[in-house]
């Protein structure tokens, strides 16, 4: 801290701290404090240096002229409370899936209040804050809720103290959750149509926390072990030249204590010959079953419109001649008449 002075008439410069007790008179040292050192003395200035500085030393700070009248000049310093590195408490290793769990993370010591934010791996997520005073610091908690699943395994909770007195260098905590699931289980086949001779691999894909090492296959019910052309290797089942032999039901079956989970793939090997000879027919017979209906909706659309047409000629005529006849033929046949006569009945005028 610097105090100078333009005009001095050989009058010493005086520090004093917000107790009023006084630091350095000139170059004489007042205060018994190892913390408080002086950098230069002279009739125009008084600097001195506070080292370590403490909350404590908080305050208004006075320097003096001791001339007639006495003239000072204050500054207020004000001392920014470092905030510890936060710490982050709740957390259970490991998880279970399916858990309720609340992350708490505390620091102490800052002056203003720091500001605590959470991220899952990179990303911000919202907490819920609290700040409590400790005389001239604060307290400040932040809790997160946590509805544990197995998308949280390996995910790194990560809580951020950010303060002014930190500048750049933000202080955090990092925390991996581990979270124990039961397994799940699918198998993946290499061929879609499988052949006699044919190379076909089952790979039996499981996913649980504790891993759920080893599989167990078995066919129809019955547990498989390497039979020379029926290979098992960990998760793989491996037939190294199909053949209607190995036509069956094949389950893979995973555990963990947290649980059991299984898959079912049904294998039937197709004869090569037959498979090409099956195809050719059934397209050949796709083909004449198309046209066949074509033809038929042809032949049903031409006869419904010659009936309609047919049919309504019919009608007309009927009620021509229906006055006179005894029938239905008779009224068609007169009304055929009465036109023919109607042609000839004509008058003119002059």
């Amino acid at each position: 801290m610097t105090c100078r002075v333009e005009y001095n008439d050989n009058t010493s410069l005086q520090w004093s701290n917000p107790a009023q007790q006084t630091l350095y008179f000139g170059d004489k040292k007042a205060l018994r404090d190892h913390r408080i050192g002086l950098i230069r003395a002279s009739w125009s200035e008084l600097t001195i240096s506070i080292h370590d500085v403490t909350l404590s030393d908080e305050g208004m700070y006075t320097c003096s002229l001791f001339t007639m009248p006495i003239k000072i000049a204050k500054a207020y310093l004000t001392v920014l409370g470092v905030p510890e590195k936060p710490k982050i408490e709740g957390l259970m290793k490991p998880a279970l899936e399916g858990d309720h769990i609340t992350l708490t993370c505390m620091t102490h010591g800052s002056k203003p209040a720091a500001d605590l934010r959470w991220f899952r791996n990179e990303k911000e997520v919202k907490g819920a804050k609290e700040v409590n005073a400790s005389g001239k610091t604060f307290t400040v908690r932040s809790s997160l809720q946590l509805d544990v699943d197995r998308r949280d395994d390996g995910v790194a909770y990560t809580c951020r103290v950010d303060h002014e007195a930190l500048a750049q260098t933000p202080q955090q905590t990092t925390e991996v959750l581990e979270v124990h699931y039961a397994p799940r289980v699918q198998i993946v086949h290499s061929l879609a149509v499988p052949q006699e001779g044919q190379y076909l691999k089952l790979d039996c894909l499981s996913q649980g926390n504790p891993s759920p090492d080893p599989v167990m296959w078995t066919k129809d019910g019955v547990e498989l072990s390497d039979l020379g052309r029926v290979i098992v290797e960990g998760r793989e089942l491996i037939f190294t030249s199909l053949n209607k032999t190995d036509n069956g039901t094949y389950r893979c079956e995973a555990s963990n204590h947290l649980g059991t989970s299984s898959a079912e793939y049904v294998l039937y090997v197709y004869d090569p010959n037959a498979l090409g000879h099956h195809g050719t027919d059934h397209a050949l017979i796709g083909g004449v079953v198309a046209v066949v209906v074509f033809v038929t909706l042809c032949l049903i659309i031409v006869l419904g419109r010659y009936l309609a047409r047919h049919k309504g000629t019919y009608l007309t005529n009927e009620a021509k001649g229906a006055d006179d006849a005894p029938d239905a033929d008779t009224a068609i046949i007169n009304a055929e008449g009465n036109h023919a006569h109607a042609e000839e009945k004509k008058e003119y005028f002059i």
